[in-house]
């Protein structure tokens, strides 16, 4: 699926959240700079989270409440091992059982192989601007692309 632009990345992130459920596990997967954050912002919106949706790249996680259901945004950008990466997700996914969450991770690559059920989503640079995005829902099939 091709983005043009910041509105249509926020407008795909609200449409994805009504697909999503309590304990929805999403990863964003993409380069610096592709919308990974702003793909939330619209996650955040169709839950209806009235916070500001910033980057947890230093803080490695933000923990969102106002909404429907809550969001647990994870970064694990900074993260050189698995096992520092394995030990957050397991600590951010149990607040996420607990408080019935969606957890959205970005640069999970680190710890894929230890989730099961999940959202994958790609974000790459398209050739001359805007975004190709690839969505795979938690069955493995496509659902956009």
């Amino acid at each position: 699926m091709f983005i043009e632009n910041l509105k249509e990345t926020l407008n795909l992130g609200e449409k994805l959240s009504h697909k999503l459920n309590p304990q929805s596990i999403v990863l964003l997967k993409g380069p610096i700079g592709a919308g990974k954050t702003s793909f939330v912002q619209g996650i955040a919106k169709g839950l209806s989270i009235s916070e500001d949706i910033t980057s947890p790249t230093f803080a490695l996680s933000h923990h969102y409440n106002s909404g429907r259901i809550p969001l647990i945004h994870l970064d694990l950008y900074r993260l050189e091992n698995f096992s520092s990466a394995k030990e957050v997700f397991f600590s951010e996914e149990e607040e996420a059982i607990q408080r019935k969450a969606i957890l959205v991770i970005e640069w999970p690559e680190l710890i894929e192989t230890v989730i099961d059920n999940f959202w994958k989503i790609k974000i790459n640079y398209a050739k001359n601007y805007g975004r190709h995005y690839e969505i795979r829902d938690p069955k493995n099939l496509l659902t956009f692309s």
